[in-house]
């Protein structure tokens, strides 16, 4: 994702919201279904600098 400093979060937020959908659709079927992890995994520009988990 390529823009302004703070996108990354709204990815975050983007990517959140659609596990979230899945989930409230396949609950029915998979009482046991989870949302493991949401995260950020590397990020370039902004007032930050370039980013990589290490």
């Amino acid at each position: 994702v390529l823009g302004p400093t703070g996108v990354e979060m709204e990815a975050m937020v983007g990517a959140s919201l659609a596990a979230l959908t899945l989930y409230d659709m396949t609950k029915g079927v998979d009482k046991g279904i989870s949302i493991e992890s949401i995260e950020l995994l590397e990020k370039s520009g902004g007032k930050s600098g370039d980013w990589v988990r290490p």
